[in-house]
């Protein structure tokens, strides 16, 4: 059986597509790569993408595309370098976010916890996270 080869594409789900955006954008110095209407908004990071999609909206059919929808927070952790952690916590603060959690894994990593304006848990993490 062929092995799958990575993420190609991660999605959360945002009751209001404009505030996601402006946070995405502003906080995480994202730029968006498309939006269709109230349906959704995407981001690519390198090689993936980040999809934001209102879940009202994509439990609807449209066309190819089967329906689909979560409804609650998701979570999703951003890489970073261990030497750019002081900088997001500066960053982060700055902009008014609130940090949840700070953690020093056995690993190495390091992560920093917060939440975006949908409830949505997101983390800055090093890649020794997972060793």
């Amino acid at each position: 059986m062929p092995a799958v080869k990575g993420i190609l594409e991660t999605c959360l789900y945002v009751d209001d597509l404009a505030v996601a955006e402006a946070f995405y954008s502003k906080v995480l110095n994202l730029t968006p790569f498309s939006r269709v209407g109230s349906r959704h908004v995407f981001f690519r990071l390198g090689a993936q993408m980040l999809l934001l999609f209102n879940p009202a909206e994509t439990v609807k059919a449209t066309g190819e595309v089967p329906p689909h929808g979560a409804y609650g927070a998701g979570h999703i952790a951003f890489a970073v370098s261990a030497a750019e952690i002081p900088a997001w916590r500066e960053h982060l603060q700055a902009c008014g976010i609130s940090l949840e959690a700070e953690i020093t894994w056995p690993s190495g990593g390091q992560s920093i916890y917060f939440r975006d304006p949908a409830g949505n848990s997101l983390e800055v993490a090093t890649v020794q996270t997972w060793g």
